[in-house]
Parts: C-alpha cells; structure tokens; sequence
C-alpha cells in the first residue's frame, strides 16, 4: 500500500470516473486502473463498483477512503511542516468564496496578493456557503471567505471585517425622506431579496424580524444579484439592502438613494475559514493579512451590530 495508490483511490472517488481521475491525477488511465487493481488486491476487498454509471463505491470502500483521506491529509503535513519551518509561503491553494463577496472583494486583494506571494498557486472557486462548509470537510478547498459566524465545531472561523448594510431606497419608496434608517422601518414585504440560498439573503430576513412592521403574508420578488434588485427597486417594486461595499461602484446618481442605518449599524462579520486540521497555515495568514489590511481603509465603520446569516425564519 502506498500514499500514490491512495491518492488515486480519493480521486476515482471524487470524480466517479477511472477516465477523468487518471486526467486529474495527470497519468495515464491504465496506470492509475492498475494501482486501484493492485490495492484491491492487497486488501482483498473491492472498492468501486464498476457496473454502475456513473462509478459506485462499495460498503467497505466508503470506509476505506474515508480513512485513506486521512492519511492523505497527514502525509500532506509532514511536508508542510518543512515548509513553515522554512518559512516558505507558496504552493497550490484553493480559495472558495460566497457569490455575495466574490465580484467586490476579490479585485481589491487579489492583484496585492498575487504580487506579495508570486510562488502561490491560487485556485479561486465560487461556492454558497453549504457548499463551502462540505468542500472545508472534504478537502477539495484549503480554506473559504464567506459571512459568519457560522457555528461549525469543525471549522475555524477569523475574521476578516465588518460590513455594514446599506438600504438603497428610491424616491416613490415611504422611507426616502428619512435621512438614516433604523430596523424598526423595514418591512420584509417592501425588501427586494436575493434567492434562497444566499446567506446575505438570510441575513436580512433576520434583521426583518426585529421589525413590528414585519408582515408574514407578503408579496416577494427574488434575484441573484445586487445590480438586479437595484433596478426593481428603480421601477418602483420596493427597496432593497446592499452590502456596504458594493455600494462603492454605484453610478453617482444612484447614490442618492443609499441610506446608511443609525449606529449601531447592522453590518455581517466576513471571515476567513478553514478546517481545525487544515495545512497551508501559512498560505491562510497570508491571505488574511493582506485582505484585512486592504478592506480596513475602504470600510471606516466602526459601530455595528452583527447580524447571523443563521437561522433566518422561513417564508
């Protein structure tokens, strides 16, 4: 048994394809066949099963990859070891990120990081954040930028910042007169909404609820993304709440509309995540001290309130 014939074993489980597995394992198919063969053969079991399409993994092989990813994963870390020690900082990695946060954070740090850390490899994946929570465990992402907290035992969460909402109310909207908002103004009937699935999303239902002017029974129009909600509350269908941030690259005009909340603001707290038996520790503070240090002089809020992407009400 070797760590290469484990290491081909995870990756015809991941893909479900002998094919595919050898492409990503950059060998040829009949070699990495042959290594699943010999290991089945040495343990007297058989792992996948072949007549299935796409490819089955049988009782007793989702145990043994089970256990093969973590010896996979310990083998990886006596390598990483030497790379700390060296302080070395480089390697492929693979960054997920929350659609909610890629399209504005991602331009201010990435060209910063690239330079500072020319020997990453860094693979960036847009996931929600149940996504996200599964790769984490599974291995398939290094570490993940999304809202928390997110209350996992499992992962470890530091955060980044703290972005404040921001309402964006049009002039025929009932609060467009007012100078500020507060929580007590909002009423999830009036709030267009990203879809389901966006934790922003949940956040804001959350936020809703400490409203009496909440109604249950309303009428909704969902969009994934903000530049859309932007433009049905231009046509008068309601007003909707941005992230602080991307309401930086909102057209002049547009800016008008934007109220910011009395303080303490209601804001998410963005965090850095990573599983409590990650490697690339390094990778991972580097990471997070070039996009907190970028981030703090475009965000200058300081007192909010953290409102949970969990347990939003259901509607």
């Amino acid at each position: 048994m070797t760590i290469t014939q484990l290491q081909y074993v995870l990756a015809v489980a991941e893909h479900k394809n002998f094919t595919l597995a050898a492409e990503k394992s950059f060998v040829t198919q009949p070699t990495l066949s042959m290594q699943v063969q010999k290991l089945e053969e040495e343990l007297d079991v058989v792992l996948f099963d072949r007549s299935k399409k796409p490819l089955g993994i049988t009782e007793v092989g989702a145990k043994i990859i089970a256990q093969a990813k973590n010896i996979v994963i310990e083998a990886s870390r006596i390598k990483d070891i030497v790379e700390q020690d060296k302080g070395f900082v480089g390697g492929a990695f693979v960054l997920g990120i929350i659609p909610t946060i890629m399209p504005t954070l991602l331009p201010m740090f990435l060209k910063t990081f690239i330079k500072k850390y020319p020997d990453v490899n860094l693979v960036i994946k847009e996931q929600n954040t149940d996504q996200l929570i599964e790769s984490l465990k599974e291995g398939s992402l290094d570490a993940a930028i999304a809202a928390t907290p997110l209350e996992n035992e499992e992962l470890q969460e530091k955060p980044l910042y703290y972005e404040p909402f921001v309402g964006y109310v049009p002039k025929a909207h009932r609060l467009s007169s007012e100078k500020e908002l507060q929580t007590e103004d909002l009423d999830l009937s009036e709030v267009l909404l990203l879809r389901d699935g966006h934790c922003f999303r949940d956040g804001i239902i959350n936020l809703c609820q400490a409203s009496k002017r909440n109604k249950i029974d309303h009428f909704q129009l969902q969009s994934g993304s903000f530049e859309t909600l932007v433009h049905l509350a231009d046509e008068g269908l309601g007003m909707t709440l941005l992230p602080y941030l991307n309401t930086l690259d909102l057209h002049p005009e547009k800016k008008e509309f934007l109220r910011h909340f009395k303080a303490p603001s209601p804001a998410r707290e963005v965090s850095l995540i990573y599983h409590k038996r990650a490697l690339k520790i390094q990778i991972t503070e580097a990471l997070h001290e070039v996009i907190s240090g970028v981030v703090r002089g475009a965000i200058a809020f300081q007192d909010v309130k953290i409102i949970s992407p969990l347990a939003a009400a259901k509607y």
